[in-house]
């Protein structure tokens, strides 16, 4: 009973969206709920009143020894599940392509661009509008669109903010296109969906949803502190390290992401020792 109520927290940040995408996409919860419960309870219902009218105990229930066959019968038994089935199917086809993660969001704002590349275990975010980058906390101003391209320097990872939306894969070698966007200010948890080796359960990074003039300082300040993220900087970050505490670089090297997703830089270069970690398959090196 105990674990139950533990395991029953999994799961809220879902159901607590802090902007459209995750809005639309609890929104599809409930209906894709509301429609199957339209099957389930019937059944509920329908299984105690049979129980109870042709119950031993009960004369009055009549007794059709012959009975074999009902057209009407046959027919409510497959005409719900086939319509829930179809509602659901109509509902899960529409929501793809509504909530395509490449699909940019209705907005007066101009898309905030942002580079976002998953690394051994951590994350690495580059604004290439401001010209700043940082690893494990992505800053992001309220009410604007956020145009995501992702990729990832070693193995696959997820990257995912529960309570802003969609998920998307990070993959070497290729970039992705997520868009969402946060309308309430707040600290919002990120983390990798998908499991990368032995740092992964520490694989995760705050997104802070800020004011416009919060954004622009904390810019200012980036700008004005920490190194440059040029090549010798980014192959340091390739080496494999957890609970790296969020950072900031003042400046980067134009077409780095670039470069890394056409492999113009190394993949993850593993442990310092030179060895992968145990467990840890180590890619090719271009």
């Amino acid at each position: 009973m105990g674990m139950t109520i533990v395991l029953a927290g999994c799961g809220r940040a879902q159901l607590q969206p802090a902007g459209p995408v995750s809005a639309a996409e609890r929104q599809i919860l409930f209906d894709a709920l509301a429609i199957m419960l339209a099957i389930v309870i019937p059944v509920i219902v329908a299984t105690l009143v049979i129980a109870f009218r042709f119950r031993a105990s009960n004369a009055r229930a009549p007794y059709w020894p012959s009975f074999t066959h009902s057209g009407r019968i046959e027919l409510i038994v497959w005409s719900i599940p086939a319509l829930t089935i179809f509602f659901l199917g109509g509902l899960a086809w529409t929501s793809s392509f509504l909530l395509d993660p490449a699909q940019p969001l209705a907005s007066s704002a101009r898309p905030l661009e942002v580079e976002v590349v998953s690394l051994d275990w951590k994350w690495l975010f580059i604004y290439p509008q401001q010209g700043v980058a940082s690893v494990n906390r992505l800053v992001v101003p309220t009410g604007v669109p956020l145009h995501l391209r992702l990729t990832s320097a070693t193995v696959w990872n997820v990257f995912w903010v529960p309570r802003l939306g969609s998920m998307l894969y990070c993959m070497h070698g290729m970039a992705g296109t997520l868009n969402l966007q946060a309308d309430q200010p707040g600290t919002f948890e990120g983390r990798s969906a998908m499991i990368s080796g032995e740092g992964f359960a520490d694989m995760h990074f705050d997104t802070d949803a800020v004011s416009a003039g919060q954004f622009a300082r904390w810019v200012s300040a980036a700008r004005t502190a920490g190194p440059m993220l040029d090549d010798a900087a980014y192959r340091e970050l390739l080496r494999q390290s957890s609970n790296v505490p969020p950072h900031t670089y003042r400046s980067v090297r134009t077409g780095l992401f670039q470069d890394i997703v056409l492999e113009r830089l190394p993949p993850g270069e593993g442990p310092a020792g030179g060895e992968p970690a145990a467990g840890v398959t180590e890619l090719p090196r271009s």
